[in-house]
């Protein structure tokens, strides 16, 4: 049996992802496969992803992944990245697509009115660049992390989530927003361990142990 299974839907740096559980978790079985069953059988699911929300949605969909994925995100430990953390909302404003409609809440663009630091400068949108990530909650997937360790980010929209419980993460950018969530087997964040050095392979590693 397959112990963790990375999604391939056509988006996402699947190689650096790879390579980077590979590195923590030299024991386990792992594959990049845009094969349902496949996803299905395996004990645990990575689901990466970069770029545009309408189109994450229409390949899940077209290459039958859709059913998969969503069933995974209900019941094996599951863990998100950047399009994997916003499909799993209501909807995005990026093009007003549905999401899975597992966690309440939705996904915004930065607010451009806002984007200013408080001596006046401009940021720029993307946000793109290494920043400090508070814990929000005491996590397993958090562990051997220090709090406000940095994460490598580079995303346009960020979730917005009633459910306050389930923040496991924020960040500052240059308001405060959601960057990680988690409830029950779902583990999901906006920035990109793959490329976080040290923190990011730790809370790789502590995925691949995690017993939810």
């Amino acid at each position: 049996m397959t112990d963790i299974a990375i999604v391939d839907y056509g988006m996402g740096n699947l190689r650096s992802v790879h390579k980077a559980l590979e590195h923590v978790a030299p024991s386990a079985s792992i594959v990049v496969t845009n094969d349902p069953c496949e996803v299905e059988k395996a004990q645990r699911v990575v689901v990466p992803g970069q770029g545009a929300m309408r189109n994450c949605m229409r390949e899940l969909e077209t290459r039958g992944l859709r059913q998969a994925v969503v069933k995974a995100a209900q019941h094996k430990p599951f863990l998100g990245i950047c399009l994997g953390l916003q499909m799993l909302f209501e909807e995005s404003e990026e093009g007003d697509i549905k999401g899975f409609n597992i966690l309440p809440g939705k996904v915004v663009h930065f607010p451009e009115p806002l984007m200013t630091t408080t001596d006046g400068q401009k940021l720029k949108v993307p946000h793109m660049g290494w920043n400090q990530v508070h814990q929000a909650s005491d996590h397993p997937l958090w562990e051997g992390i220090r709090d406000d360790a940095r994460f490598y980010f580079v995303h346009s929209y960020y979730v917005e989530t009633p459910d306050a419980a389930s923040i496991a993460g924020r960040s500052h950018y240059p308001m405060p927003f959601t960057c990680a969530v988690a409830k029950n087997n779902i583990f999901a964040v906006q920035f990109h361990p793959e490329k976080s050095q040290s923190a990011g392979l730790t809370l790789l590693q502590n995925f691949s142990r995690w017993i939810p």
